[in-house]
């Protein structure tokens, strides 16, 4: 199997995630059937999918929405969605015995050849593929929310996942306009949520000591850190922070960093008090009703980000 066998794509799961994969694969010209078992998600999922897509052609990132839409089926059984799949993506609650009864379907249903990516944000797959008699077939392809403006997904194998799968799925979901990386072993939070924790952890714990406010916070990563965020990572980051390169860098600043690590040798959870601090001032700033705006207001910036960056030189 090759990237270029990966032209019938299923999606199990209709809710935001499962519909920003829809959107994904159509977009890249695949052809995509979608199925989920709340009969309501799969009615609501062409309307949402068309409205991301029109938003999407507003920022100049989708060029045809009636092409893409053409390409996508919503099936009204699993087996349908699942059988003619080569690639299936699976996106249900990310619960170990929800995915364990849906991923036993998609094994039952599948091609033997077709691979199955699970969208769990933490849970390894071998929590919940042990007992299928296809698990070699299957992965954790973690994306980003929303998938089809952030570009990246982690390919997590189980000890059991064959290892040519990997190569294959990571050049399909370069095809299909993502941004894979390759996990090489299984562990808790994968690399994003374990990069997005050290970070979390760290603002929780300022904040609890009363060192500056949440919005200080944030804005300390929008109008600092995140602006190179946006294009670099840590280690080009700090490469180019020193004359001399990353080597230079960490003779400069590994000890601070080291001292600051150890001040937290003894994490604590986030505390119940600062969290209804942090809430009460955010609602100050953002009215519970408001919420669902502002998540419209991240997806447009996004939009612009992504544009803006698609037009810059590498």
């Amino acid at each position: 199997m090759n990237t270029t066998s990966l032209n019938t794509v299923a999606v199990v799961g209709c809710g935001l995630v499962g519909s920003g994969w829809a959107l994904v694969f159509a977009r890249a010209g695949a052809t995509v059937r979608i199925y989920d078992g709340d009969a309501a998600l799969r009615a609501r999922a062409p309307e949402r999918i068309r409205q991301m897509l029109q938003d999407m052609q507003g920022a100049g990132l989708v060029q045809e929405v009636d092409a893409a839409l053409a390409r996508i089926t919503v099936c009204d059984t699993l087996a349908d969605a699942v059988g003619p799949a080569d690639y299936i993506q699976e996106s249900v609650l990310e619960r170990v015995d929800v995915k364990q009864a849906v991923c036993a379907e998609i094994g039952a249903a599948m091609r033997p050849d077709a691979i199955c990516g699970s969208s769990s944000s933490g849970i390894p797959a071998s929590a919940f593929t042990e007992a299928l008699a296809r698990r070699s077939r299957f992965l954790v392809a973690h994306p980003v929310n929303p998938p089809h403006l952030v570009p990246l997904v982690e390919l997590v194998p189980a000890p059991w996942t064959d290892p040519e799968i990997l190569p294959v799925l990571r050049d399909a979901m370069q095809r299909w306009g993502q941004a894979p990386i390759v996990v090489k072993a299984e562990i808790e939070g994968f690399i994003l949520n374990r990069l997005q924790g050290a970070l979390l952890n760290e603002a929780w714990a300022l904040y609890e000591a009363g060192l500056a406010s949440a919005a200080d916070i944030d804005l300390t990563v929008s109008q600092g850190l995140g602006l190179r965020w946006a294009f670099m990572g840590p280690f080009e980051t700090i490469d180019l922070n020193a004359p001399g390169g990353i080597a230079d860098y960490s003779a400069r600043l590994a000890p601070l960093y080291h001292n600051i690590a150890v001040s937290r040798a003894d994490p604590q959870p986030w505390s119940p008090a600062a969290i209804r601090a942090a809430e009460a001032e955010r609602r100050e700033i953002l009215p519970a009703d408001q919420l669902q705006q502002r998540t419209d207001w991240r997806n447009r910036r996004l939009m612009a980000l992504v544009a803006h960056l698609r037009s810059q030189p590498k």
